[in-house]
């Protein structure tokens, strides 16, 4: 079957005959007997024993993001950080190594270079924008590689075949965050990826309703991240499994009127004399555009674009904006304007967020689903006013 018609058929085994998958509001479920709760404990049996473990509507949210993405299974947890942060804790020890691109969100940043280090777990970033420097700052020690692509906000994209071969090379699981791409766009399994992490809280939802997150591997893995979970707690509530596996069934539609929109705004912006640069993956301004073509079946719903005059002229843009929403998302189907050097990564050293492509006028449109026509002119009034 094609995407759209797997994310749209994929559901969990009705129970009553219903067409529309209802809600699974408990937090436990019965056993038939004590061998059978011994059995489903033991794991001799599967099936449902308490929702922090798993539900049906959590379980019909997973199945359907694994097939999506190629993997075999996968768990689903209570955001994208959470989802993030239980892709690499469980193959992590006192001592290990692990080797991340220079340009992530700055929540995983901070994860990886202040709170790893607390546990013995030693870290290095490596320059996205170089490839041929990556191998070597793989240690002995080295246990996982994680990076973004395309990066948040800078859009730099990572060779997904490269680092996958890389990793399979010394033997290091490669972990990769899809949540700007989805797997309409991309799928980091034909690759040969081996872990996929998102924040279905955004294109995924694309409504901004819910937060979520998932982590996607083959069985062995996720094996290992159920566990850590189970005992931890990140679990995804049963509503909002609900309200993202419903939102899957949409998911081709609204990428590909996002990727429309978002072009057409980048191909308008490059013709703007305020702009000092613009950054689309589907632009062939983009420096990898082979690549982005090559990887990416559409180029995404995000524009990022550098304003002339730096950062008061970046905060007054925003300020002018009339009908982008000014809030902390992005995959919605409301256009969002978002100024990075001073919210998302305001808490990263400006060094750091140079080398990740983040400059004090840097914008990261989040481009919605509303006529273009309208989307351009508030782009452009915001532009004029806040000369």
């Amino acid at each position: 079957m094609n995407f759209e018609t797997k994310a749209i058929r994929t559901q969990h085994e009705r129970a009553f005959r219903e067409h529309s998958v209802p809600l699974y509001l408990t937090s436990s479920f019965l056993f038939d007997d004590a061998e059978h709760a011994r059995a489903l404990f033991t794991g001799e049996l599967e099936g449902n024993i308490y929702s922090r473990y798993s539900n049906p509507n959590v379980n019909e949210f997973v199945e359907k993001m694994a097939v999506l993405e190629g993997y075999e299974d996968g768990f689903g947890t209570s955001s994208g950080m959470a989802a993030v942060y239980s892709s690499m804790v469980p193959f992590l020890k006192q001592g290990d190594h692990i080797l991340a691109s220079s340009a992530l969100f700055a929540s995983t940043m901070k994860i990886i270079s202040e709170y790893f280090p607390k546990w013995g777990i030693e870290f290095s970033f490596f320059d996205i924008n170089r490839p041929d420097t990556w191998e070597s700052k793989i240690q002995s020690n080295t246990k996982m590689i994680f990076a973004e692509t395309p990066s948040n906000p800078a859009l730099v994209l990572i060779d997904l075949q490269y680092i996958a071969d890389l990793g399979k090379k010394y033997n290091i699981l490669v972990n990769i965050d899809n949540c700007f791409a989805t797997p309409y766009l991309q799928r980091p399994s034909d690759y040969g990826i081996d872990i996929v992490t998102h924040s279905a809280t955004k294109f995924i939802d694309g409504q901004g309703r819910v937060t979520g997150g998932i982590v996607l591997a083959n069985k062995e893995i996720i094996a290992e991240v159920r566990t850590f979970c189970r005992q931890t707690g990140p679990s995804m509530s049963p509503f909002n499994a609900w309200i993202l596996s419903k939102s899957l069934e949409t998911l081709h539609v609204r990428m590909d009127r996002h990727c429309q929109n978002a072009l057409a705004v980048a191909q308008w912006l490059e013709e703007n004399n305020e702009i000092k640069k613009v950054i689309y993956p589907h632009l062939p301004s983009h420096p990898q555009y082979e690549l982005a073509k090559m990887q990416m079946r559409l180029g995404g719903g995000i524009v990022t674009f550098e304003v002339k005059g730096g950062l008061e002229r970046g905060k007054n843009f925003l300020n002018h904006l009339e009908m982008f929403s000014h809030t902390a998302n992005l995959g919605d189907v409301r256009s969002i304007a978002t100024h990075p050097a001073s919210t998302t990564h305001s808490k990263i050293a400006q060094e750091q967020r140079e080398a990740a492509g983040i400059f004090d006028g840097t914008i990261r449109l989040s481009v919605g689903l509303e006529h273009l026509d309208d989307i351009i002119a508030d782009i452009a009034q915001a532009l004029e006013k806040s000369k």
